[in-house]
């Protein structure tokens, strides 16, 4: 017997774009046709009993700074709007591989260098929940996709917070893989020692399918490690009895919204109801793992686009240049300096994961910024960070899960941190507790609402 379940759920995804994105913006290039022929045959791969994969009929967006064989790839940079590649990135090919359907490829903040999502080639991206408000970044198509229904799971790439923060603003689920974990390349870098692409979805069981088929070495990457991961995703609904969970004394609680505080501590009784042990801790170091975040990746940034800086600084945006160009001002001695703080900083990861198994913390300690924001990108970048450049500074995965909202009515999450490869403990963790709660299951209210 013929069956349709993957023109189905391609077949929504698409009508659920034509009716809303154009309100959200979401996406750069909706590849509608395609995908229904992909769908197809994968219900005819069905049909004759042929399963494709882990991802069989999974509709899928590709943030726009991960290459796509034969469809634009524009990294939303009006140097980049009519690039089209002849590959896919390695990671496109593993989602593919394993029956994933593309949709469409999902918008992003210029050069992936900001929070707002917004870029010079598509209209600015917009939070589902609350159009007047930020979707992330710089992952915030990605995100604002997945909540608004027009895929089931998404890529992004995270630099200091670009996967994880998308995915706390837009109430869904977000992973920052370890570095190293995922290859990166046919991705638009910003800082290759801090870039990592990494999968949305709105529960964690689909991101963490997608993960197992993303995971892997690649020898085109120079920061690929040949790691093997164990298949983990029939431990996912183990439990978390006696794990131990950190909770920072310092830095990460600091200056919180009180809805943002409430919803956190909440999300923490629940995963001590689960079974898990709260252990206080103190993360000495952490509250200046931003500043040699900052300089590190500014300076990279710099340094790939040195070129258009000079010769066309006319073709970036204002603020995007603006911001970019702190990078200019930091010296040698900065990076050095901001080495050796890395390096304190992962001897502090080291043995701060030999106390406790995982670190929660907000993934975003303040209310969801306005698009209209009296902030420059510089200063609201950079607030919304906060908890977010610390793990990458390190290096470490993080996942960001739904866990309720605030009083104006956006998402929460709530950001679990482990340490080096351990990507299916945290995925066990925030399994746990999406099945105890349903955050990760609600959505946002239609235009009309």
């Amino acid at each position: 017997m013929e069956t349709t379940a993957s023109r189905d759920a391609v077949r929504a995804c698409l009508d659920a774009i034509e009716r809303d994105d154009g309100r959200i913006c979401s996406l750069i290039t909706v590849c509608g046709d395609e995908a229904m022929r992909q769908a197809e045959a994968a219900d005819r791969a069905a049909s004759n009993g042929r399963w494709l994969g882990l991802l069989h009929g999974m509709p899928v967006a590709i943030k726009d700074n991960i290459e796509t064989a034969g469809v634009r790839t524009t990294s939303g940079s009006a140097f980049h709007a009519d690039h089209v590649p002849n590959a896919n990135a390695p990671v496109v090919d593993r989602l593919l591989r394993a029956g994933a359907v593309m949709v469409g490829k999902a918008t992003l903040h210029e050069f992936a260098f900001g929070i707002r999502s917004d870029n010079t080639v598509s209209p600015q991206c917009r939070n589902p929940w609350n159009p007047k408000r930020v979707p992330g970044g710089s992952s915030g198509g990605s995100g604002a996709a997945v909540a608004a229904g027009f895929c089931v799971g998404a890529l992004g790439s995270d630099t200091g917070g670009s996967v994880r923060l998308p995915a706390a603003i837009n109430g869904v689920t977000g992973l920052r893989p370890t570095h190293g974990r995922v290859p990166n390349t046919g991705s638009t870098p910003v800082s290759p020692s801090f870039d990592t692409i990494g999968p949305m979805a709105r529960s964690v069981a689909d991101t963490a399918r997608m993960f197992a088929v993303m995971a892997g070495h690649d020898p085109g990457d120079a920061w690929s490690e040949a790691r093997s991961l164990e298949n983990f995703l029939p431990s996912l609904a183990d439990g978390i009895d006696g794990i131990r969970i950190g909770v920072p004394r310092n830095f990460y609680f600091d200056d919180l919204h009180p809805d943002v505080a409430r919803a956190i501590h909440a999300a923490l009784g629940e995963l001590e109801g689960l079974g898990a042990r709260l252990v206080e801790v103190s993360v000495p170091g952490a509250a200046e793992t931003q500043k040699w975040a900052t300089v590190m990746i500014f300076a990279d940034a710099c340094a790939f686009h040195a070129k258009r800086l000079e010769t066309s600084p006319e073709m970036f945006s204002r603020e995007v240049y603006n911001r970019m160009t702190t990078g200019l001002s930091m010296t040698a001695v900065d990076y050095a300096n901001a080495m050796r703080g890395r390096e304190g900083w992962l001897r502090t990861l080291r043995t701060l994961f030999e106390e406790v198994d995982v670190l929660a913390s907000p993934a975003m300690p303040g209310l969801v910024p306005p698009i209209e924001d009296d902030r420059s990108l510089l200063d609201a970048t950079r607030d919304a960070t906060r908890n977010t450049y610390a793990g990458a500074l390190g290096r470490i995965p993080g996942l960001s899960v739904p866990c309720g909202f605030t009083g104006d009515g956006l998402p929460v999450g709530l950001q679990l941190e482990a340490a080096w490869w351990q990507e299916p403990l945290l995925f066990r963790v925030g399994h746990a507790y999406q099945g105890r709660t349903g955050w990760h299951r609600m959505h946002p209210p239609g235009p009309d609402a």
